[in-house]
């Protein structure tokens, strides 16, 4: 991957559930902010809208990095590429940077949407591919039944949630690890140590937690629809959480706070 790549997607700004011109809206903030990566998908029902988004930014395509997933409904030999290019046509693009699989398939069997996958960005479809909501278990298996790198498997990644065996897992693999619900969907607001930190940098507790996600070595993906918070969410890379803040900080991850489980999505693995 390229350093532009890799400094680009540390900050991506996300787009679920927006849609309309709200969506519009905050992507244009979201451009001006200075964001270039922007994360959707088939699930969240907008790719259109994005696809207006992204032209209505006036940025070029080759500045822009942009990541949509596949739906799990999708992964048959007769849906998968038709299903993908229906989600470039949306998006108005002739390919996208990164293409994931959004979920693993129900019943938990990886190999053909892996391969699917892996043949949509041989056919130029995709720059790059990854998984989202994968186990560690499915990560080692990933990397076995393909040769085509996985560069990412998006899940639930924040303070309030001990996730210390993906990250093992991507040291081991190779596949990195990116967040979502980066701030817990608000949970981590009940809890003053994170403005308490961010009084020392003069930042704010939002801050202070994706901060923190970064120097985990974790990818963001963070979505507003308001302006300021849009600009607070990007300016996150002007200072350093110290070790002792750091540590502070991961005590809460016993909290053991997890959003993304079978009693929100019935089809979600069990995890590790």
């Amino acid at each position: 991957m390229s350093i532009y790549f890799e400094r680009t997607y540390q900050r991506s700004f996300g787009t679920y559930p927006l849609n309309g011109e709200v969506l519009l809206a905050a992507m244009q903030s979201a451009a001006d902010a200075g964001y270039r990566s922007f994360d959707t998908a088939k699930m969240y029902g907008n790719e259109a809208d994005v696809g207006d988004g992204l032209a209505a930014t006036g940025l070029k395509r080759e500045d822009m990095l942009v990541t949509t997933k596949a739906h799990p409904d999708d992964f048959t030999e007769v849906a998968f590429l038709p299903a993908v290019e229906k989600s470039l046509k949306d998006l108005r693009l002739d390919y996208v940077d990164v293409l994931l699989l959004h979920w693993p398939p129900i019943g938990g069997e990886i190999a053909t949407s892996l391969k699917l996958l892996a043949d949509a960005k041989k056919r130029g479809l995709a720059k790059h591919i990854g998984v989202s909501n994968y186990t560690v278990q499915m990560m080692r298996d990933a990397v076995k039944i393909i040769d085509e790198p996985l560069v990412v498997n998006q899940v639930e990644f924040h303070p309030l949630l001990d996730q210390t065996v993906l990250l093992d897992a991507a040291l081991e693999t190779g596949i990195e690890i990116s967040s979502y619900c980066s701030v817990a969907r608000g949970e981590v607001f009940k809890y003053p140590l994170f403005a308490e930190i961010g009084k020392a940098y003069g930042k704010s507790a939002a801050q202070v937690v994706l901060r923190w996600i970064l120097q985990k070595g974790v990818p963001i993906n963070t979505m507003s629809t308001k302006p300021e918070n849009i600009r607070a969410n990007f300016d996150i890379m002007d200072f350093t959480l110290s070790s002792m803040d750091m540590a502070k900080i991961e005590a809460l991850t016993r909290t053991g706070y997890r959003i993304v489980g079978r009693d929100l999505v019935p089809w979600a693995p069990e995890w590790d």
